[in-house]
This record gives C-alpha cells, sequence and structure tokens, in this order.
C-alpha cells in the first residue's frame, strides 16, 4: 500500500474517533391533537414525532416516559413513599401512610397506548410501570430521522404530586409530564429512570398541541397561543369558535424541554412586558387569597432583569406563572405553582425559584435524575442573589447566603447527611435530598467563589451559560470552565463537596503577642481542606485582610469582592495546623478571625473568632 494511502486512511480514522468523542444532543418534534373530556377527567391523543438521532450510535429500540402510570396504588412511587415512612416526601403521606394507596380506580393515572408505528409500520413495545420500551422496525441510522405515530387515552389523576386533577386550590387540571414523552439518549445511554416523585430529563424538542376543551375553561401553558382571539380569556373581544361545547386551543413552542398546561374555568389572564423580554403570562384564579399576583408585576419585571444581566438572556419569547400543582415545578416557558401567599415577599420567593429553573433546568440541561444539585443547587443560589436585591434584609447581613449557611450547620448536626452525587429518586431520606441538592449545590457555588473570587465566579456563571445554554451540560463541563477561567486546580473542590459527606471545620488554636507583633497558630480541625481568609481589626477600626492559599489550587487568587488582600504562603492540605504572624501589637488589635465574609461553610465557627481584650 502506497504510504499517501495510508496517511490519508489514518487521517480518516483520527477524523471518525474525533467525531466519536464529540458532544451530541438528540432532537424531536412533537405534533399532538388532544381530545379532553372535561367531565370525566379523560382525555384522548395522537402524536406524531419526528425524531433525529444525532448520535454515533444505531438505535435499535427507543424508549418513552408514561409518567402518569406512577398515580395509582402498588406504583414504584407507591412502593418507595411507603418503604420511606416518615422519611419520605411529607406531600405523598397523610399521617406516614402513602396517599397513593388510596387513589380511587376511576382516579387513577394511566396512559394507555392504543399502538406505535414508525413509519407507517406497526411496532411491538412492553410496558414497564413508567417506561415504555419500543423495539424498531428498522434502526434508527447516526446522524438520520425516523417518524412515530401513535395513539393513547389517559385518566388525568388525582393530584397528588405536581399533575392532576383538582388541586387543593380548586384548580381542575394540571397537565405535566401528561404525553408520551421520548427519553433522552446521550454518552450514557438511555435516561430511563422510573418516575418515583423527583426530577425529569429529556431532549430538546419542538411542540406543535392542538387542545379542544370544554368551552367554558381557560388554559394556560408554556409556548405560544396561536389563536387568541378564538379562545376564552387571551383578548377582550375574543370571538371563541366552538365545535358544539368545545373550543379549540392551538399551541406552538420551540426548543424545549417539554410542554405543559393547565385548565381551568375561573383563570384570569394577565400579561405584562419584561424591557427586552419576555412576554410574562399570570394565570391564576382572581380572589382574596390571590391578591399578592398583583402586587408582583414590578418584581417580577425586575427580577427577570437581574436574572438577564447576572446569569444569561432568557432565551424564550414569553414566561407564564400558572396557578396549579403542589408547590412549585418548572417546565419548558412556565411554572406551575400555588397561588395563594401571605404576601408578595413570600410569592415571590417562589416565583423566583421556580422562574430562574429556566436558567438551570431548561436552558442549561442538565439530567436532574442524576445530578440534581446542579438544577436546585445553581437555581437555588440564584434565587438568594435576587431574593437579597428585591427584599433587602433590614439586618447588616455580610452575604446573601448567611442564612443557608446556617441551615446547614444545624442540618450536619442531625447526622443524616448523604452525598450530593447520589442519584435524586434513590436518597434514603427526603430531607438529605433536600440538603444535598438544593442547600449544597448552592453552596457549592458560595464555596467556588470564596475560593476563586467573586468577580471569577460571575465570569464562570456567564461562561458556562455562554457555552452551554440549550444543550446538556454535565458537571465536568462546568468544572472545566471554572478551572479555564480561575486557573486553578478545582478537582479536589469538588470531589469533597459533592461524592463525600465531609465537612470544614477551621479555628484559632492559639494566639501569641510580643512588643511588636503577634502570632497566630491556626487549626484544620476535619476533613476537607480550603485556603484562609483571614483577617483583623485593629483598634482603630481598620480592616486587614490576609489570604493563605491552599496549595492544590496550584495558582491562588489575586482578587475578591471583599476587599484586597496580603498573601501569604500557601498551606498543604496534609498540613493541620499553620503559624502567621501579623505586625500589630495587642494594644492594636480589637478583633482577630477567619473568614470575616461568612462564606465559607465552617460547621463550627464559633473558634473562628478572637476578641482581644
Amino acid at each position: 500500500m502506497k504510504k499517501s494511502v495510508v496517511i490519508l486512511f489514518a487521517f480518516i480514522f483520527m477524523q471518525f474517533q474525533a467525531q466519536q468523542g464529540a458532544y451530541y444532543q438528540q432532537f424531536a418534534k412533537y405534533k399532538m391533537d388532544i381530545d379532553v373530556n372535561a367531565e370525566n377527567f379523560t382525555y384522548n391523543g395522537t402524536q406524531t414525532l419526528e425524531y433525529s438521532n444525532n448520535s454515533p450510535d444505531d438505535l435499535k429500540v427507543v424508549y418513552f416516559h408514561l409518567y402518569w402510570n406512577a398515580f395509582k396504588p402498588n406504583s414504584m412511587m407507591d412502593q418507595r413513599v411507603a418503604g420511606q415512612g416518615k422519611n419520605g416526601d411529607s406531600r405523598l403521606q397523610k399521617n406516614g401512610i402513602s396517599r397513593l394507596a388510596a387513589i380511587p380506580k376511576n382516579e387513577e393515572g394511566s396512559q394507555n397506548i392504543h399502538w406505535i408505528k414508525q413509519n407507517g409500520k406497526n411496532l411491538k413495545f412492553e410496558i414497564q410501570e413508567t417506561i415504555m420500551k419500543v423495539y424498531l422496525a428498522e434502526p434508527v441510522k447516526p446522524h438520520s430521522k425516523t417518524n412515530f405515530t401513535l395513539e393513547w387515552d389517559a385518566v388525568i389523576p388525582q393530584q397528588i404530586r405536581r399533575s392532576g386533577r383538582n388541586n387543593r386550590e380548586g384548580v381542575d387540571m394540571t397537565m405535566t409530564q401528561w404525553y408520551p414523552k421520548i427519553a433522552e439518549y446521550d454518552y450514557d445511554g438511555w435516561a430511563t429512570f422510573d418516575y418515583v416523585g423527583r426530577e425529569f430529563h429529556a431532549p430538546f424538542a419542538d411542540f406543535d398541541v392542538t387542545i379542544k376543551i370544554n368551552k367554558d375553561y381557560v388554559v394556560g401553558a408554556g409556548g405560544t397561543l396561536l389563536n387568541p382571539s378564538e379562545v376564552k380569556g387571551y383578548e377582550s373581544s375574543a370571538k371563541i369558535k366552538a365545535d358544539k361545547n368545545k373550543a379549540t386551543w392551538k399551541w406552538s413552542a420551540k426548543n424545549m424541554l417539554d410542554f405543559a398546561w393547565a385548565a381551568d374555568r375561573e383563570y384570569s389572564v394577565e400579561s405584562f412586558e419584561v424591557p427586552q423580554g419576555p412576554k410574562v403570562f399570570f394565570v391564576y384564579q382572581k380572589n382574596d387569597k390571590t391578591k399578592a399576583w398583583g402586587e408582583a408585576k414590578p418584581y417580577v419585571t425586575k427580577y427577570f432583569q437581574i436574572m438577564n444581566s447576572r446569569f444569561g438572556k432568557y432565551a424564550y419569547p414569553s414566561y407564564a406563572f400558572i396557578q396549579g400543582g403542589d408547590g412549585g415545578m418548572e417546565y419548558g416557558m412556565c411554572t406551575m405553582i400555588l397561588g395563594e401567599a401571605e404576601s408578595v415577599e413570600e410569592l415571590m420567593g417562589l416565583m423566583v425559584h421556580e422562574g430562574s429553573h429556566s436558567w438551570y433546568q431548561q436552558m442549561l440541561a442538565t439530567n436532574e435524575s442524576m445530578r440534581p444539585w446542579m438544577d436546585e443547587g445553581f437555581t437555588s443560589y440564584a434565587e438568594s442573589i435576587v431574593m437579597h436585591e428585591l427584599f433587602p434584609p433590614k439586618d447588616n447581613r455580610p452575604n446573601p447566603f448567611v442564612e443557608k449557611i446556617d441551615a446547614y450547620r444545624n442540618f450536619i448536626k442531625r447526622g443524616i447527611e448523604e452525598p450530593a452525587v447520589w442519584l435524586g429518586d434513590h436518597h434514603d431520606n427526603g430531607t438529605a435530598y433536600s440538603y444535598a441538592s438544593y442547600v449544597k449545590g448552592e453552596l457549592y457555588l458560595v464555596q467556588l467563589g470564596y475560593i476563586v473570587g467573586e468577580e471569577n465566579l460571575a465570569k464562570i456563571m456567564q461562561e458556562y451559560f455562554k457555552e452551554w445554554s440549550l444543550k446538556h451540560p454535565t458537571d465536568r463541563d462546568f468544572l472545566h470552565i471554572a478551572q479555564q477561567i480561575s486557573g486553578m486546580d478545582l478537582k479536589w473542590f469538588q470531589h469533597y463537596w459533592i461524592n463525600t459527606t465531609k465537612t470544614i471545620d477551621y479555628g484559632i488554636k492559639d494566639v501569641k503577642y510580643d512588643d511588636k507583633s503577634t502570632t497566630i497558630t491556626l487549626v484544620n480541625n476535619s476533613q476537607v481542606p480550603m485556603p484562609i481568609d483571614f483577617s483583623v481589626i485593629t483598634s482603630d477600626n481598620k480592616v486587614i485582610q490576609y489570604y493563605i492559599p491552599l496549595n492544590m489550587t496550584r495558582t491562588w487568587k489575586t482578587k475578591d469582592a471583599y476587599g484586597d488582600f496580603t498573601t501569604l504562603k500557601y498551606w498543604p492540605w496534609t498540613q493541620k495546623e499553620y503559624t502567621l504572624t501579623v505586625p500589630y501589637t495587642k494594644s492594636q488589635l480589637k478583633v482577630l478571625g477567619i473568614d470575616f465574609s461568612q462564606r465559607m461553610a465552617d460547621v463550627n465557627p464559633a473558634d473562628n473568632f478572637v476578641e482581644v481584650k
């Protein structure tokens, strides 16, 4: 064989290998027609699905989620709730007993698949609880498309968790995860986690949805309403076009993970524009218990402006806050939330958290079932920042995260912590899941800001959004960006904080004063090493700051939003104690302390400060 041919084959092989390892994401296009029987809480549906296989793999089977199959006695969700007892989700229990066990037969959730075809050919399928496995007539080749058609009927379940009929505030239908939904396929394979109550995952998709429902209903949805003049609630002069007693609602949504909607006869619809977008819809029952919604509009406007500026521009044309569900749950271009609130601040706390999922669940579409801390935690971080700005606290707290750090410290004392790396549905204790995902996920970013500096963290969050918006990033992708921007090695930090339940506990062990200076001995009392911000307050009330790098970062931070500092010799992570000397005598000092900014999640801060007397 000629040398030139060998070189050509080698080049082709290397290109092939590069393509095999390259990032890809699947895509789907749904066209669905739904006919709702509102009196019986059922519907019939047909679906056409164009599926794009952008992976390098032949797909011989596909999987669909049938989430509503969970809402019945002896389902996997029921078994999980019963098995966890009082350690589980209180919303799924009554007096410590699973609420699903008592669902009447006529209110059980179900999605009954009549048939499914691929390019017109009937397919064999099997239902495995909330997962449908479909055997293909022909493999879906790499970088090709195929078409599925299917027909099904469904019973809208008793409202237990997120979806269902007649929620506790009287909303008739919360229609979330309501259709046969194709599973995500990526480098890790098919994301076919059984639904037992927690999170979701899906490929990005376009949606074309037509809903026929009793003409007295108003529908709120995450999408663009294509015929507002023909339905109730969206235009004052609407001429409702009804087929006998039903109106037809036509919705469109592009490049989203899901399509969710809700329907009620008592809904009011209000809308307003946020400068530079999006258009916001409030869909709720307007009464004395929901009056906070009327006060919320300027706060919601400011909320979107803060998020757009700080974390990246919201990608979609609109966003709907819809009263429904059992608390708050995010979906594409909308959230379902309980509408009754004692104050506008209480309502905004829910709106801000659920709305921020548009960044860290929809646009940055991590696999929530595998890494809930990246979604819930990053969302909670944004929530703390925004709520701190919308409703400035009356006390003089040094940062927006003080309460979360205190809550984490108190939780640690209970001895039930579970690592954040665990799969979302596989935490044994509901409270431990919440702290692992929401609190430790949020404090992951707070600790990162402490380590790399707040300006670097802000750049990291912006670059993360810029590079991975409308994709499916992992924690490795985020860490890669954090290390690039900071120049630091941060793998050690992620390992300790996410993969273990080890804690941070530094303290001041000893202070010795002499005629010209003061020598302080610091000690690491626990297992997680950290760089240390150490400060002194002088007798004339000046704050002098020192920075003790941790050798594992290899590169040191050069600035931080909490003030200038003097960099000292690094502290090796294997060394339990560290001694530093400051050029101040006892009479010149008021206070010595670790982490005046109170960002470090030290579980025992009592020994972090010494008042000089």
